[in-house]
């Protein structure tokens, strides 16, 4: 369990005090796959670096597995580090290593022998997927090749914590889904707990259970994935959430009733639900705004139509039959 408990963190520059965390709270279960979002500037790796105290709060407690990190010695502290690991946009590899000394490099810190190193190292090579790679150089890597190296390097300590600052940044998309999709695997056969710092709301879709939205040094919301997606609550989430805005719609005409469709979680992503009420039901309906997205199979956020006042009744039953949906008048 990590808890973050009233984090403050502030910063002194030439223009004054610039206060960077404003009263942190959050806890984040073992196992979890919990994701920290915001926009530049929120907040995001000041506080990732606080969680293993390569920044140092200005007050507030940072507690992983029941120890606080701020009451720690200097060499407590240094073991503490060696179960929460990080990984970086610019995957910082030593250039001069092989992959393979790369992945042995932190075990050569803790004085492991050079064969047992090796041998682990290996084997973290092939977990990663590139067992053919332990000779070559990071240069002669693609940018998703590096990042897998890093994600073994990072695993060589056996950490308990893995902490991905932007770690997917600098990658395409299809590279993105794939490290995401190792990321998931590790978590899953290795039972370590994962902290994802982003900017991109696709990545907490891809991989996240849990989620909080940083803004301006705070946390606005905080909660499920789908809960998040389904209803944001924030100014801050709804921008990350349906980034192109709400719709602006012309006031309801004569004989007109405009339904909200609200899609929490509904299994109707890949469903034709307007084009099915209007075959099977006669309804017909127009199409105002719209702010959904899908999580799987799963639809979340909300729609706005218009029907005739006369087709009102049916258009309430036959959408609010379907799992998942609420509908209101508006």
């Amino acid at each position: 369990m990590i808890e973050l408990v009233h984090l403050h963190k502030t910063f002194e520059t030439a223009d004054g005090t610039v206060e960077a965390l404003k009263d942190i709270n959050l806890s984040i279960a073992d196992g979890d796959i919990f994701g920290i979002i915001g926009m530049s500037g929120a907040g995001k790796s000041t506080l990732v670096r606080c969680i293993n105290m390569l920044e140092r709060p200005t007050s507030g407690n940072v507690i992983v597995g029941g120890e606080d990190m701020a009451a720690m010695s200097p060499a407590k502290l240094r073991e503490k580090r060696r179960s929460i690991t990080m990984i970086f946009q610019q995957f910082n590899l030593l250039m001069q290593r092989t992959c393979l000394k790369n992945v042995c490099f932190p075990m050569e810190l803790e004085g492991v022998g050079k064969k047992e190193a090796r041998k682990k190292a290996m084997e973290l090579l092939s977990l990663v997927g590139l067992p053919d790679k332990a000779k070559s150089y990071p240069a002669q890597l693609s940018g998703g090749q590096q990042q897998r190296v890093a994600i073994a390097r990072a695993l060589a300590t056996n950490p308990q914590v893995l902490l991905c600052d932007e770690a997917t940044s600098a990658l395409d998309p299809n590279t993105t889904h794939a490290i995401l999709e190792l990321i998931r695997d590790i978590n899953q056969k290795l039972g370590i707990t994962v902290v994802v710092i982003t900017h991109q709301m696709s990545v907490v879709e891809d991989i996240c259970n849990r989620v909080a939205i940083l803004d301006e040094g705070r946390v606005v919301e905080q909660g499920n994935v789908k809960d998040v997606f389904a209803n944001p609550q924030s100014a801050a989430a709804k921008k990350l959430v349906f980034p192109n805005g709400e719709e602006t719609v012309l006031p309801p005409g004569k004989g007109e009733t405009r339904l909200r469709v609200l899609f929490n979680g509904s299994n109707t992503a890949d469903l034709p639900l307007i084009a099915t009420m209007a075959a099977q039901h006669g309804v017909l309906a127009k199409i105002l705004g719209a702010s959904t997205r899908s999580l799987g199979a799963q639809a979340f956020g909300e729609m706005l139509i218009s029907v005739p006042d006369a087709d009102a009744e049916k258009a309430l039953t036959f959408l609010r039959s379907a799992e998942g949906i609420v509908v209101e008048e508006v």
